[in-house]
This record gives structure tokens, sequence and C-alpha cells, in this order.
């Protein structure tokens, strides 16, 4: 077997030499369950793959959107809410991010965040919540979006993900521009570069500067 195999491929291979050398079938639905679980997590791998190509050329790829459906299936299947509402969080993403339709986007974040509330998946959560904010900015229902935004602030840095907290304090700094607090959005850029600068996020480092430059806090 290659090099760098996975575990659950290796166990694969172990349970079909058992099974048709061995004689013993027993844990060929155990080998399959594995597979299952291992075609899951590439599918959402690769959807993320190709989110992160269309961050940077802003060409939709079709199979993205259908590699994260297949995921959250195969985790529904598996009994895994986690990965589950990992995947759910995706499929929302798609539509709200790529498409721009928030009304098909609602269903998958709702689902999302039950799903990793129950899992205690605090990552997925902030992410679903950062999301969620987006939509109800968009909706112009502003302390509604800070409030899920500084929910998914908190959840970040108790998990020490200083990018993702960099990167929302951006956008709790355009919230604080909306109401016309420009010395809190200027405090909160200036926090944002410093986080970025500090985790080595440069992508998110001219987030902010292309925030301050947006609304004119340069």
């Amino acid at each position: 077997m290659a090099e760098g195999f996975d575990v659950r491929l290796t166990r694969a291979q172990e349970r079909y030499e058992q099974a048709v050398f061995g004689g013993d079938a027993k844990s060929l639905d155990e080998a399959e369950r594995d597979l299952l679980a291992l075609e899951a997590d590439t599918a959402l791998a690769r959807g993320r793959l190709l989110h992160a190509r269309f961050l940077e050329s802003g060409a939709e790829d079709a199979a993205e959107l259908r590699l994260f459906e297949r995921a959250a299936q195969l985790y529904r299947e598996l009994g895994d809410a986690r990965g589950e509402g990992e995947s759910l969080f995706w499929v929302g993403t798609v539509h709200q991010v790529i498409r721009q339709d928030q009304a098909a986007a609602d269903p998958a974040f709702a689902r999302a965040r039950e799903l990793a509330t129950k899992a205690g998946d605090d990552l997925t959560l902030s992410y679903v919540l950062r999301h969620l904010c987006f939509g109800e900015q968009a909706a112009g229902r502003v302390d509604t979006a800070r409030e899920l935004l500084a929910e998914s602030t908190r959840l970040r840095r108790e998990l020490s993900f200083t990018p993702g907290v960099a990167a929302n304090l951006i956008g709790l700094a355009d919230l604080a521009a909306t109401d016309g607090d420009r010395d809190a959005a200027r405090d909160l850029l200036d926090e944002a570069a410093e986080l970025a600068a500090g985790s080595g996020a440069h992508g998110v480092g001219r987030w902010v500067q292309e925030a301050r430059a947006e609304l004119n806090l340069a």
C-alpha cells in the first residue's frame, strides 16, 4: 500500500484480506463506514479548496456546491452531526457569497447552527454566526447583526483563532461606522491590523487596508 495512505484505507485493505483470505467477513460493514467517512471528508476538503479558488478568481466552479451537498448527505447517513453541520455551513456560504441568494442560504445556516451547537463545534458555530450577521446587516437589522458578530468573535477569542478574530473586527468596524461611531470603527480596525500582523494573516491585513479606504478611516 502506498506511503501516506489514510488509515481508513489501510483498514479497508486489511478487512478485505480478512474476508477473502481469512473467511471472516464480519468487519466489512465497518470498512464500508470508514470509506463513507473518508469520502465525506474528501468532498468537504475539495469543496473548501474550490471556495478558496473562487475568492481568488471570482469564478464559480459548479462542483463546489455539489461537493458540500454530498458531504452533508454522507455525514448525515453516518450520524456525524459535526461533519453535517460544517458541510451545511458551506452549502449556505455558496448560496450567500457566490450566488447572492440569502433565501437559499438561510435554511442551511439555520440547520448548521443547530448541528454545530449540538456537537459543541464552536469553530463552525463562529463561522455560521458571522455569516448570519451578513444576512442581518444586508436586511438592515444592524443591532441583530452586531450581536451575532460579537458572539462569533467571543467564540473565536476563546478558541485562540486570531485571524478569525481579526476578520470579525473588520465587520464590527463596519457596523460601528454605520452607526456613525468612527472612533470605535478606527479602534477596531487598529486592533484587527495588529492581530492580523501578529498571526501572519496577510490576507486579513489587506482586508483591513481595504476597509480603511472604504470607510475613509485611513
